[in-house]
């Protein structure tokens, strides 16, 4: 592996990002790499991989670096604000992208719930509590974000949730919120403002199908969401 030092020129034509990606395609590309690719040029003695690969370990992962502030990129040596501009426009492009690619299918579990919002409250420093508004196939008609909160806690009433979804004429809705230190396991606050809502749902007849929590595992073996339908709490 190269050093990082040397001048991305100068490497084998199978350690240059761009070659590489044209010989195997994006996928093959480290996250260093992929970086590599967006600065275009390094600093004086680190080229664009070194740098990439100095971004990673500062921040410790791509979606670790996605949850700064333009004013925080703008900090890192070698990004002024046009980069900066580019990079953020960059991460919320992957998030509109997740968010298109599923609202033509039906959210129905949990896992398309993750896939459909777990970039997005990733990405967050603050708790967000969000509704996901559905039609009688279970297809997104909306999302809606209900309130924020600090680091350990987002306040919301029943019938801010409620509201949105009678203003819509939803069949359904799944609640989501995050918890940004990163475990998804359900406060006392969560597990009664989700007996609530169920109660209050089966009055008026708007399917409540889940209430998940999304966190942020450390490992591959960690949970990355909590789903109360799925553990049979609701």
């Amino acid at each position: 592996m190269a050093s990082g030092k040397e001048r991305i020129l100068d490497l084998p034509d199978d350690e240059k990002p761009r070659e590489k990606l044209k010989q195997r395609g994006a996928s093959a590309l480290t996250d260093a790499e992929l970086l590599a690719l967006f600065f275009g040029t390094g600093l004086p003695g680190l080229n664009a991989i070194g740098m990439g690969r100095q971004l990673i370990r500062q921040f410790g992962s791509l979606q670790a670096l996605s949850r700064r502030s333009l004013e925080d990129l703008m900090q890192i040596k070698g990004i002024g604000p046009a980069k900066a501009s580019q990079l953020a426009a960059i991460f919320e492009f992957g998030k509109r992208l997740a968010l298109e690619r599923r609202s033509q299918s039906p959210l129905d579990s949990p896992d398309a719930v993750y896939d459909l919002l777990g970039p997005t409250l990733q990405s967050l420093e603050h708790e967000s509590l969000q509704v996901i508004l559905l039609n009688t196939k279970y297809h997104l008609i909306q999302i809606q974000e209900i309130s924020r909160g600090g680091l350990n806690e987002c306040i919301a009433h029943p019938r801010e949730i409620f509201r949105a979804a009678i203003t819509h004429s939803a069949y359904a809705f799944i609640l989501v919120h995050n918890h940004p230190s990163g475990d998804p396991a359900p406060s006392s606050a969560d597990r009664k403002l989700t007996r609530q809502l169920k109660q209050a749902s089966e009055h008026i007849s708007i399917e409540m199908l889940d209430h998940i929590i999304i966190g942020t595992p450390s490992t591959h073996s960690q949970q990355a969401y909590f789903s109360f339908r799925e553990m049979g709490l609701l």
